[in-house]
């Protein structure tokens, strides 16, 4: 056993191959996906459903190994099926964290017992709490795709009821906004977004993708749409990056891409917190 990290001098071509082009696509389509939904994420205190989604998604990736499906189609299935019924049970936020931590613990009692069947899942299972954005397959990217399509058209159709919905439940509520049923469309939206960024980033890093830049940017900026854009940019450049960085040092491209994230969430934060103290 040894540490293979290093600088890689054929870095340039290591990008220029077929493996690496899918991987920036794959996950310029996920970063897309992540800023159209990122900023609802934050406003509606769902960063917990997000981080469980792709906890729920654990057993239909188990099952798809058992049956013999794609790893997608089964993430796919839990995820959406998981988010519309934490939609359906929680109208509001402290609702959604009943219906979120329920769900969660039978889809992980399920995932459990799932993967004590599989006999053959052990780099299945690795790939879906870490993510293997270098290995994504051009049936992926059109499932990406489709989720990017799907999501951008959604989110354009219920964008200003939504973002009511979001702010103020209650007076959205009151002026006759239909809430519960913008919950569980949102909802489904996540679990799009979710099952695509598993595959990307995986179970346990998740949250830097989807959350992250969304929150750095509502820091920057309090206009929604700017807000959503920004997110949306520093998704992108953050996959870039770190796919760059993955290709020069030999990395798993998840580690720099939530480490540059992450990186700059911090210094926006402390700047965000010297600029709020009182002047002396």
């Amino acid at each position: 056993m040894y540490l293979a990290l290093g600088y890689q001098q054929n870095w340039v071509e290591i990008l220029g191959s077929p493996f690496m082009r899918n991987a920036v696509l794959g996950g310029t389509l996920v970063a897309l996906a992540a800023g159209l939904i990122g900023y609802f994420i934050v406003v509606r205190s769902s960063a917990f459903a997000a981080h469980a989604l792709a906890h729920i998604g654990f057993p239909g990736a188990t099952g798809a190994v058992l049956l013999g499906l794609p790893v997608s189609a089964g993430l796919a299935v839990f995820c959406v099926g998981g988010a519309l019924v934490i939609g359906a049970l929680g109208k509001r936020a402290d609702e959604r964290e009943v219906a979120t931590g329920t769900v969660l613990a039978a889809a992980t009692g399920l995932g459990l017992f799932f993967n004590s069947l599989a006999t053959k899942s052990s780099s299945t299972m690795t790939n879906v709490l870490f993510g293997n954005l270098l290995a994504v397959s051009r049936d992926q990217l059109i499932g990406f795709a489709v989720g990017v399509v799907l999501l951008a058209a959604v989110v354009g159709l219920v964008y200003r009821p939504l973002l009511f919905a979001s702010v103020d439940a209650a007076v959205a509520e009151a002026k006759g906004v239909p809430v519960r049923w913008l919950s569980v469309v949102f909802m489904a939206l996540l679990g799009v977004a979710v099952t695509m960024a598993v595959q990307a980033v995986g179970t346990l890093l998740l949250f830097a993708l989807v959350v992250t830049p969304a929150a750095t940017a509502i820091m920057l900026t309090p206009r929604p749409a700017a807000a959503m854009a920004m997110s949306t940019a520093l998704s992108v450049v953050a996959v870039w990056a770190g796919l760059a960085c993955s290709a020069m040092f030999n990395l798993p491209p998840s580690f720099p891409i939530v480490t540059i994230v992450s990186t700059i969430w911090l210094v926006v934060w402390v700047a965000a917190q010297r600029r709020s103290q009182p002047v002396r």
